[in-house]
């Protein structure tokens, strides 16, 4: 090979490495839109603590969904928003604070998958976990999960208890219709 080619071998490859993003700005990159994410969840989680309605429901995507803890609770935003109202319109919705959270986007950066630990006013220790996707310019909440970690060696009796709960319903749901 002659010196020329050499230097135009040279050359391309150290071209070709130049061109291509740097791990520090692909990870500066992945930090932005990770703190991006955090604060629309944030920001939602405070407008609820602060009972600031339209805030709270503006940061949910068009279609949102949300999954509350009981198993009838399968709330459109529309429907979330007539069930909360009467919360929010008292000044008093529901705190909760993040302590851990963990975030995966896809290749495009426009969809964000998470979960996180929660501490609540109400419930306890909590989990959450969700999908963001982007609306324009910023992410929305596309569907949020509510849930209450149940220690495994507690799940038998919690079984229980929420079967026999379900045979009260059931019974007094005999009741009422045998009462007609």
């Amino acid at each position: 090979m002659r010196a020329s080619q050499r230097l135009v071998l040279v050359f391309s490859a150290v071209w070709l490495a130049a061109c291509q993003p740097s791990a520090t700005a692909s990870d500066a990159r992945g930090q932005a839109v990770t703190q991006e994410a955090a604060r629309v969840v944030d920001a939602w989680h405070a407008a609820a603590a602060r009972a600031d309605e339209g805030t709270y429901f503006a940061l949910f995507a068009k279609d949102g969904v949300f999954l509350g803890t009981d198993a009838t609770e399968r709330w459109t935003v529309p429907a979330f928003r007539a069930y909360a109202h009467p919360h929010f319109a008292k000044g008093k919705a529901w705190a909760f604070r993040s302590v851990r959270r963990s975030f995966s986007f896809s290749s495009d950066g426009n969809v964000a998958w998470f979960d996180e630990d929660l501490e609540t006013n109400t419930l306890g220790p909590a989990r959450g976990s969700g999908v963001l996707v982007r609306e324009g310019a910023s992410f929305k909440i596309a569907h949020y999960d509510l849930s209450v970690p149940i220690p495994n060696e507690r799940f038998a009796a919690v079984r229980k208890l929420i079967a026999g709960g379900a045979e009260a319903r059931g019974a007094d749901a005999i009741r009422s219709a045998s009462s007609r």
